[in-house]
């Protein structure tokens, strides 16, 4: 695969900009309770920086900001907080630029009772221009996720304990979530509503743990990559290329976490290959480490091989692997860096998809309600991957990039809106692109401006 020098400075040249503190994780990467963003608890996935976690599931405070145990940012909460003086948990209460003010806990509808917790959010948000991942209906104020989860979580501290989680979604988000990696239509595939809105049970997993040791069984988000389904577990509106193309969302199998000391966990186990549901779509084993270098640095490698996908009888099989390194530059100041490789064939040995990719975040936060951040991706596709339909013959790869800027603003502790602008701008032959139905920008072009912002609300 060609690696352009040009490519690889343009992916190292990032600009400034939200969060600090690597978020306390397991094996998997993800928060326990609550996630990164002071939201409700994902599942999957890395966990993105600047949040602490909760030391219970149902995301209330048992300690003082700055513990590591509050559902707010460690870096930016003062002595005020837990003490009585957050008022409502609003910029209306302490002054959206004031640096000592505190959100607060966020209210909560459901709760918890008898162990298990519940919640959800509900995401809306409108786009100027067509992205070809999630963000495909443009002008229209739309219901991207309406979210609930179920969750008991396991707590091994006096040995044995038994959990599981379920999720629940709704939206123009739910046909991209479903299990699309089948051709039955079993499962979640066949629960669309209409052109663009669907329902999705994206996990539904049980967990056992003892002492150090845990596994998971079922229906549940991938391990893979930084960002992640759930709008509360990202900081950006959008997603990346690169995510949304070569990256799965959800596996079913057993997965087996240890945890090796306080800074090193190892998990793997075996998947019935991407996002099929309770369907064999596949067989793979997959595996990584998670790893706290430093007080500042922590790194989660995952390598998944095996038989990804028998849709169509197309057999894919090969190899991913990717990894993320999150450091904590400064106080306030934060960068991620993600790379991940995927080389895959068919049955007949032809190259399905083979793709390299450099992702890069930075993040600053300014205060309690606001933080600013910026994503820079190169996304490279090999020019005769046929898993994306591109032609036999097709010259030269194609090199995808997009940057984005963005805002989170947090007026309330139940609510986070999420403004951006985003550049992309596509190296290759785009009539292949389009012949193939591959066009990634609206009406074929090779670049494009595109204004987005959401709202999240949490319960």
């Amino acid at each position: 695969m060609r690696l352009s020098k040009l490519a690889f400075l343009a992916a190292l040249c990032t600009g400034t900009v939200i969060g600090a503190g690597v978020s306390d994780s397991n094996a998997w990467g993800q928060s326990p309770a609550d996630d990164s963003y002071g939201f409700e608890s994902v599942g999957s996935g890395v966990s993105q920086v600047s949040y602490c976690d909760c030391g219970s599931p149902d995301g209330s405070c048992s300690g003082g900001c700055g513990s590591g145990d509050c559902g707010m940012p460690v870096e930016t909460c003062d002595s005020g907080c837990g003490n009585g003086d957050c008022g409502d948990g609003s910029l209306f209460d302490q002054g959206i630029l004031n640096d000592d003010s505190c959100l607060g806990d966020p209210y909560k509808i459901l709760g918890e009772a008898c162990g298990i917790s519940m919640g959800g959010w509900a995401q809306l948000g409108y786009h100027n221009k067509n992205l070809s991942s999630f963000n495909s209906r443009k002008d229209e104020y739309q219901l991207h996720q309406a979210w609930v989860y179920a969750e008991k979580a396991i707590d091994t501290s006096g040995g044995f304990d038994i959990g599981g989680r379920i999720d629940y979604l709704y939206g123009t988000d739910g046909p991209d979530t479903q299990a699309f990696g089948v051709d039955t239509g079993s499962w979640d595939t066949g629960w669309d509503n209409g052109p663009d809105y669907g329902h999705a049970l994206p996990q539904v997993y049980l967990e056992a743990g003892y002492g150090d040791w845990s596994v998971k069984v079922g229906h549940f988000f991938t391990a893979i990559g930084y960002e992640v389904v759930p709008a509360t577990g990202n900081f950006f509106y959008s997603h990346a290329y690169t995510m949304y193309n070569s990256e799965p969302f959800t596996h079913t199998g057993a997965m087996i976490t240890y945890s090796m000391s306080e800074d090193v966990d190892v998990f793997g186990g075996y998947v019935m290959g991407w996002d099929s549901g309770f369907d064999d779509n596949g067989d793979s084993v997959m595996g990584g480490t998670t790893v706290q270098l430093t007080d500042d640095i922590n790194i989660t490698s995952t390598l998944i091989a095996g038989r990804f996908n028998d849709r169509a009888g197309r057999s894919e099989r090969g190899f991913m692997s990717s990894t993320v390194a999150q450091v904590q530059l400064t106080e306030k100041l934060s960068y991620v860096f993600q790379t991940d490789l995927l080389d895959t064939e068919d049955a007949a040995g032809n190259t399905d998809r083979e793709t390299f990719d450099i992702n890069q975040y930075l993040f600053r936060t300014i205060n309690d309600y606001v933080q600013v951040g910026t994503r820079f991706e190169w996304w490279q596709v090999q020019a005769d991957s046929a898993g994306y339909g591109l032609p036999a013959g097709a010259i030269g790869d194609y090199d995808v990039y997009a940057m984005t800027l963005g805002l989170n603003v947090q007026p309330h502790a139940n609510v986070m809106v999420r403004p951006e602008i985003r550049w992309d701008w596509v190296d290759g032959n785009k009539n292949r692109l389009a012949a193939a139905d591959f066009a990634l920008l609206e009406d074929n072009s090779g670049d494009q401006t595109t204004f987005g912002i959401d709202t999240i609300f949490t319960y």
